[in-house]
C-alpha cells in the first residue's frame, strides 16, 4: 500500500509539474505565440503523452490513476475497496500540490512572472475561460469529458482488454479532452490537477475549484456506472 501510494503521489506531482508546466508557458508567458489554437494542441500533447507515459512506468504499481475521478471509477465499479480508494485520493491531492509548488518556484525564478498574471494554468468559468462559459456549462462540461475518460480507463484496463496498448488509448484519450476542453474550461477532469494550481494562485482560481472537484468526480461515478451497465462481466482489472 506505501508503494502504490507513493506512485499516486510522484504520478500526480509529475503530471502537474509537466502538464500544467506546458499550459503555464503556452498561455501564461505566451511562448506559442499569439496563436490560441498551437497552445491548445502543444498543452493537449503535454497531458496525453506525459499520462501515457506514467502509465506504462507507473501502471504496474499503483494502477496509475493519477486522478481522484479515475479511484472514483475503480472504486465503483469494484476494482478497489474503500480504504486503497481513500489512501490514494490522499496521495493524489498531496502529490498535485506538490507539483504545483514545485512549478511554481521554478516560475517565480523568473523576472516575467506574476502570480496574478501569468497564472498557473488554473481552471475556470466566465471570465477565466476562454469562451466565457457559465458554471452550468463548465459543470456539465467537465462531467461529460471526465466520464468519457473514465470510461475509456475502465474499459481498456478490463480483464478482456489488451494491457499492452491501455497506456496509448488512455494518453489519446486524455488528448482529445484536452483539446475540446481547453476553450471552455481549462479542463479538468482531474480534481488534485486543479487543487494544486488554484491554491497557489488564489483570487478566483481558488474560489471556483469546488466545481472542478465535483464534477469531475461526479463523472467518475457516472463512468463507472456505464461499465457496470455495459460490462457487468469484465470489472476485474487486467493483469
Amino acid at each position: 500500500m506505501v508503494r502504490k501510494c507513493a506512485a499516486e503521489l510522484l504520478g500526480t506531482a509529475l503530471l502537474v509539474f509537466f502538464a500544467v508546466g506546458v499550459a503555464t508557458l503556452s498561455f501564461g508567458f505566451g511562448v506559442a505565440g499569439a496563436s490560441f489554437a498551437s497552445g491548445v494542441v502543444a498543452t493537449a500533447l503535454a497531458f496525453g503523452l506525459t499520462l501515457l507515459a506514467l502509465a506504462y512506468v507507473l501502471g504496474p504499481v499503483s494502477g496509475c490513476h493519477v486522478n481522484p475521478a479515475v479511484t472514483v471509477g475503480a472504486l465503483l465499479s469494484g476494482r478497489i475497496g474503500i480504504t486503497e480508494a481513500v489512501g490514494y485520493w490522499i496521495a493524489q491531492f498531496v502529490g498535485g500540490i506538490l507539483g504545483a509548488l514545485l512549478l511554481w518556484g521554478l516560475f517565480s525564478t523568473s523576472p516575467s512572472y506574476s502570480r496574478s498574471t501569468t497564472g498557473l494554468g488554473a481552471d475556470g468559468w466566465g471570465a477565466a475561460s476562454h469562451i466565457h462559459i457559465g458554471a452550468g456549462g463548465a459543470f456539465l462540461a467537465e462531467v461529460v469529458l471526465t466520464t468519457l475518460f473514465v470510461f475509456v480507463i475502465l474499459g481498456v484496463t478490463s480483464k478482456t482488454a489488451n494491457a499492452a496498448t491501455a497506456g496509448m488509448v488512455i494518453g489519446l484519450t486524455l488528448t482529445v479532452v484536452h483539446l475540446i476542453g481547453i476553450p471552455i474550461t481549462g479542463t479538468s477532469v482531474n480534481p488534485a490537477r486543479s487543487l494544486g494550481p488554484a491554491l497557489v494562485v488564489g483570487g478566483t482560481p481558488l474560489r471556483q475549484v469546488w466545481l472542478f472537484i465535483v464534477a469531475p468526480l461526479v463523472g467518475g461515478a457516472v463512468a463507472a456506472g456505464l461499465h457496470r451497465l455495459l460490462f457487468p462481466s469484465t470489472d476485474a482489472p487486467a493483469a
